[in-house]
């Protein structure tokens, strides 16, 4: 289904629970975030399902002449008639708070395997054969629904009732929670009716993959509360605010200023709760006032893009100042201080990492002015060597305790590297550019040798000083320079990887523009002095649009004997007993062994090229062909890195365009190069 079709069901949904239910929905926003999710329908009565536009009516659910009003991609279900009570739509199901509290249900394949067998009193084994033969565990478990045997029907799945299971198992913690979690899973499933099983145990996995984007969610809230504004006594006969006006210029821009806003307030304040809650009580325009960036509260950074050269720099950056910062080779902090003193430290996935830094956490009193009553502060942990005074690699920081570390067992030190702030005294500086916020992170806190200092930078536009200044990066043992904008076009952009900041690295000289972050989704024999390990990898890159992983390439070198041995040992806990349903690959890139999408790799190659074989951004650069790489090489293991947030088919195309167009440019005068390539991300 095309995303505007996935936007306007979407949209009749959330306008059904404004009107009909709104305490509900925050509840069925979180359940359509795919991470977990099902599909189902709301039952409605003398309901025509072929308007199913944004200015559909509602009708009221006490007629007889049963019909659907269809919210989901896939075959509807029906549900209770009861407003009150709507039952669970085959939308996603998985996230259930915000990312920063890490709540995770915990279940895996295994699981949930155990659950199926358990309600339907079918084997183990032959369920794990059904895998194999089906590749789909949820198409698994809608056939195995036809052996249950019930004398009297369970309760039918309601929002309120799933979301509060899905929340206790979440919960669940001890030795017994393993077979506690089996229990609740088996008493959903049995609930389930025609295809729901399947979506159900999709999302409890975390693979449901029906396309429905978060920005799509967005999109839909946004249109949802023009169309039927909440806090009104709507008839029950129509429900649509537009007034038959749907269609006017006017209608169309209060419909994009409302999608701008919804996005503006979660961008800053990426909280459902308070965003729903407040939209319901005083609608969209209010919004902005009670759903800003606030300390506690993580926000998704602003990322760069790869940039060849210095001369890229300067053809891109063209009559605008701006600043070269050495780009540290670490991990991000955003540092939260609250009002009261407290202080948090959040991951580029907005995890609480607080327990992980309790360094960070004592040595920031004596950073803060006197001034600073609350800030965020952007910013890069790096492991620091305190007796020579210098920068060590990130391999010497992975090795540091992941959670609840104590300060006196801390034997990797870290240096903090600040170069943004977000927020000051109860003012956000998002809009500010940052020349202003730099000024005031350098006059707000004080520097401390080893512990919290400023991130270098030059603001010279010669290529003579910027290629100096990279090559004293190298010498200072970081990756390499971002180069930023300092006035014009110089906001710092939440969640968005931009043009108006870059990243040059030494490697960027050699060969492919950037490093990729890749996923581990196979694995070839070894031979010789690595048989008995894996010899190779078939790697993958993810398609955000189709929620699939696409092979790019196989890779054997930058390996150390003993990371084969590691590597041999962890896949050995994740093999396959087939390709997963949403894996793309031809038949010629087979490996021995398929592994789950679960661990990301950052991988260096020498170039890209078109491929018949592969099926990275198959059709984007080729109608046929995909991307491959030439001679890839591993780096390291992104711990910090989901699969899905792994090097996109989109990314990898737009990387293979400016590979052609520097290869153009270096073959022609430099004012007739073109870089041919979108700079819009969205």
């Amino acid at each position: 289904m095309c995303r505007l079709k996935i936007i306007a069901t979407l949209t009749n949904f959330f306008r059904s629970v404004i009107a009909l239910s709104p305490d509900e929905l925050v509840k069925c926003v979180y359940l359509c975030l795919n991470k977990v999710g099902i599909i189902y329908c709301m039952y409605f009565t003398n309901f025509s399902p072929l308007s199913l536009s944004p200015t559909s009516s509602l009708i009221s659910p006490s007629l007889t002449t049963p019909s659907f009003l269809y919210v989901a991609l896939f075959p509807p279900l029906p549900i209770f008639p009861s407003p009150l009570s709507l039952s669970l739509f085959p939308l996603p199901l998985s996230q259930l708070a915000p990312a920063y509290e890490g709540t995770e249900l915990g279940i895996g394949d295994s699981l949930l395997i155990k659950a199926i067998a358990g309600a339907t009193g079918r084997s183990v084994q032959k369920i794990k054969n059904d895998v194999v033969k089906k590749g789909d565990l949820g198409l698994v478990a809608e056939s195995s629904r036809s052996n249950q045997r019930m004398m009297f029907a369970p309760p039918k799945l309601t929002v309120s009732a799933v979301f509060a299971k899905l929340k206790e198992i979440a919960s669940m913690t001890g030795s017994a929670s393993m077979s506690k979690k089996v229990d609740m899973i088996k008493s959903m499933f049995v609930a389930c009716k025609q295809c729901e099983a399947r979506y159900l145990i999709r999302s409890l996995g975390g693979k449901l993959r029906i396309g429905l984007a978060e920005q799509s969610v967005l999109v839909a809230i946004g249109h949802a509360a023009v169309y039927t504004p909440p806090g009104q006594d709507w008839p029950l006969g129509v429900v649509d605010a537009s007034n038959g006006a749907s269609s006017s210029e006017q209608f169309h821009k209060s419909l994009d200023e409302a999608v701008l806003t919804v996005k503006t307030c979660y961008c800053e304040h990426p909280n459902y709760e308070r965003l729903i809650s407040s939209l319901l009580l005083r609608g969209v325009s209010e919004l902005p006032a009670h759903c800003r960036l606030t300390p506690g509260i993580p926000l998704k950074p602003m990322l760069a893009h790869p940039t060849k050269g210095a001369q890229e720099i300067l053809r891109r950056f063209e009559n605008a100042t701006f600043t070269c910062e050495w780009k540290y080779d670490g991990e991000r902090a955003q540092i939260h201080v609250l009002e009261g003193g407290e202080v948090r430290v959040y991951s580029r996935n907005s995890e609480n990492n607080t327990s992980k830094y309790p360094d960070i956490i004592s040595r920031m009193p004596k950073v803060l002015k006197e001034c600073v009553k609350s800030c965020v502060i952007d910013g890069e942990a790096v492991a620091w060597d305190t007796e020579k005074g210098e920068i060590l690699p990130f391999q010497v920081l992975s090795t540091r305790k992941r959670k609840d570390a104590s300060e006196a067992d801390i034997t990797v030190q870290v240096c903090v590297f600040a170069f943004d702030l977000l927020f000051l005294n109860d003012k956000s500086l998002v809009r500010e550019p940052l020349k202003t916020r730099r000024e005031l992170l350098r006059s707000s806190f004080n520097e401390i040798e080893g512990e919290f200092v400023f991130a270098k930078s030059m603001d010279g536009s010669d290529v003579e000083e910027i290629q100096e200044f990279l090559e004293e990066s190298v010498r200072g043992n970081c990756e390499g320079l971002m180069v930023k904008t300092l006035e014009k076009d110089a906001t710092y952009e939440i969640a968005k990887r931009s043009h108006n900041w870059l990243k040059l690295k030494k490697d960027y000289l050699e060969g492919v523009g950037d490093t990729l972050d890749l996923v581990v989704v196979g694995g070839f024999h070894g031979t010789g002095k690595r048989t008995g390990k894996y010899g190779g990898f078939l790697l993958a890159c993810y398609d955000e649009e189709s929620e699939e992983f696409q092979v790019i390439c196989k890779i054997g070198t930058g390996f150390k004997e003993e990371q084969l041995e590691q590597h041999a040992v962890f896949f050995k806990d994740h093999l396959l007993e087939g390709p997963k349903h949403y894996y793309r690959y031809n038949e010629g890139t087979q490996p021995d062994e398929w592994f789950d999408s679960v661990q990301v790799w950052e991988v260096k190659a020498a170039d890209l090229s078109i491929s018949p074989v592969y099926t990275a951004a198959a059709g984007i650069v080729d109608e046929e062909k995909g991307i491959s790489l030439r001679f890839p090489r591993f780096l390291r293991i992104r711990e910090d890195k989901t699969p899905e947030q792994a090097t996109s088919s989109a990314q990898v195309a737009e990387m293979y365009r400016s590979q052609v167009n520097c290869i153009k440019a270096s073959s022609s005068s430099s004012n007739a190069a073109t870089d041919g390539v979108n700079d819009d991300m969205y």
